[in-house]
């Protein structure tokens, strides 16, 4: 197996504790928009991280627009995604959190320069700028090593989509072996994996260990090589993929 030379790290609950944040404000557009077209139904965030975790809000809205059989135009979807990224950033530039544990394994990988680090995400590239800036993590990846599957390709997608992920190899300059991803969800995994990447899972941003363990089958099933509970347990799991 060829050497691994690059991580690609998720933003979202990966890095960054974001979703929580995120997913609250994006309710309230959610609602908003369905109210507009008739729709009784109303989410919470904790609704729309359970049916939607790891898409970005375009995503979300066009799963929506499936789901409801709306009639939207590109100027009012358009409009939505544009008010959604600028509540979100402004909640997560008063509130985010890094992840348990991640800064002291971001701290140990950044002085022994033995990989290069990477941010891939589905969310659009001003919020998770913010969101690492706001936890100090953006000093360990190159401005032009952060992707996003909204804003980063010449045709917005999202996760599960393969796309972004073969987008930031070709820019890195890596070949999918040599990569290793690391993902908290369901369709994030399976956007790596779709890529050819080797992908770590990690549930430590779920709450509670029946949740942690009901997403271990999960990411297991969408790809993952190994599953992180805690980021301490990093090392061990790019060891075991390395040895493989």
């Amino acid at each position: 197996m060829p050497k691994i030379t690059e991580l690609l790290f998720d933003c979202d609950n990966t890095l960054v504790l974001s979703e929580e944040l995120a997913f609250e404000a994006c309710a309230e557009l959610a609602n908003e928009m369905l109210e507009k077209h008739g729709v009784s139904d109303r989410y919470t965030g904790e609704g729309l991280i359970e049916d939607f975790v790891g898409q970005n809000f375009r995503g979300i809205v066009t799963s929506l627009e499936k789901k409801y059989s709306l009639s939207m135009s590109d100027e009012e979807r358009e409009g939505y995604v544009k008010k959604e990224e600028d509540k979100v950033i402004a909640t997560l530039e008063k509130k985010a959190q890094p992840c348990i544990g991640v800064m002291q394994e971001l701290s140990k990988l950044a002085e022994k320069r033995q990989y290069g680090l990477a941010v891939v995400s589905s969310s659009a590239l001003r919020r998770v700028k913010a969101s690492i800036k706001k936890v100090d993590q953006e000093r360990y990846f190159p401005v032009d090593h952060i992707f996003s599957a909204a804003t980063s390709l010449q045709k917005p997608t999202t996760k599960p989509d393969p796309a972004i992920y073969l987008h930031a190899l070709k820019v890195i300059g890596k070949k999918a072996d040599e990569c290793v991803a690391i993902e908290d969800s369901k369709s994030g995994a399976t956007s790596a994996y779709r890529a050819g990447i080797h992908v770590v899972g990690y549930v430590g941003s779920y709450n509670g260990e029946k949740k942690q363990n009901e997403m271990k089958q999960v990411l297991s099933d969408a790809g993952c090589k190994v599953i992180m509970t805690d980021w301490s347990e990093f090392t061990k799991c790019l060891d075991i993929i390395e040895k493989s």
